[in-house]
């Protein structure tokens, strides 16, 4: 796990998501998801490379339903990156490191 990831509740996403100054990719994932256990090596080592640039969330969809529900959130791995409170773009099951890489930067670009 990256220093550069951080796991947010729903009682702490819009601070750490929606006011965010930088933009926020946000992984939705659960404990028994087996895509999302495959992604979570590239999310640690892109997290490192972005440092500073993009800030990195995971939220549990067991944990945090409400939040899942009001972004429907249908399948996981969802990934979605959040600017200035909204969100930029969406991508939903196993990505490789380079579509990952390719998303964020165009969702960051927009």
């Amino acid at each position: 796990m990256s220093n550069n990831v951080i796991h947010v509740s729903e009682q702490e996403f819009e601070q750490q998501v929606l006011n965010s100054d930088v933009p926020v990719l946000v992984d939705y994932w659960a404990e028994w998801c087996g895509p999302c256990k495959m992604i979570e090596p590239i999310i640690n080592e892109l997290a490192d490379n972005y440092n500073g640039q993009v800030r990195f969330a995971k939220v549990n969809i067991d944990e945090n339903r409400s939040t899942a529900m009001q972004y429907n959130v249908r399948g996981i791995p969802t990934l979605m990156v959040f600017r200035d409170g909204k969100v930029q773009g969406t991508k939903v099951g196993a990505v490789t490191k380079g579509q990952l890489q390719a998303f964020i930067d165009e969702a960051v670009k927009a």
